[in-house]
């Protein structure tokens, strides 16, 4: 099948962006491109990668990337991503439950799926992160989870592909 990004550069791509965006704790945030949100923005080997959220305990975003010559020219996106996460208990810090799933995200992809969030599984100490995903680069949904001491204490959807 012909897509508009050849997968295994979307692939190479995607683990560069996740890299230097979000769950880097370094990245800056880019200029919010819509009321309230937060925007992180990469730019590496002809691809555009950019990524809006809005809210913290609950969360809403999207992430897009674009031949470089396509945002130029401000045509559509050629791949994307959105999400939506939430804390399921209110005792929980913030702060740390953030911060955890940060590293998650950054550990090496040896057992990734598709590199959209973080590998299948990863513990630290009481956490634990797991994703689980169905399909591929061009059409999947998945399911980010944390748990604190057993308990589930974090949820994110996703889904996307090829636009």
């Amino acid at each position: 099948m012909n897509h508009p990004i050849e997968l295994s550069r979307l692939v190479k791509f995607l683990k560069k962006s996740n890299k230097e965006t979000y769950a880097n704790k370094a990245a800056l945030k880019a200029p919010s491109t819509r009321p309230g949100s937060e925007d992180y923005h990469f730019e590496a080997d002809g691809l555009v990668y950019h990524d809006t959220y809005w809210g913290s305990r609950n969360f809403l975003g999207g992430e897009q990337i674009w031949l470089s010559e396509d945002f130029a020219k401000q045509a559509p996106a050629k791949w994307g991503m959105n999400y939506f996460g939430f804390v399921l208990d209110s005792n929980v810090n913030e702060g740390e439950l953030y911060n955890f799933l940060r590293e998650a995200l950054m550990q090496p992809e040896d057992d990734v799926k598709i590199p959209v969030r973080g590998p299948v599984t990863f513990s630290k100490g009481n956490k634990r992160y797991w994703f689980s995903v169905k399909g591929d680069l061009t059409n999947f949904n998945g399911l980010e989870s944390i748990s604190i001491d057993n308990r589930v204490v974090y949820r994110c959807r996703v889904h996307g592909g090829f636009i």
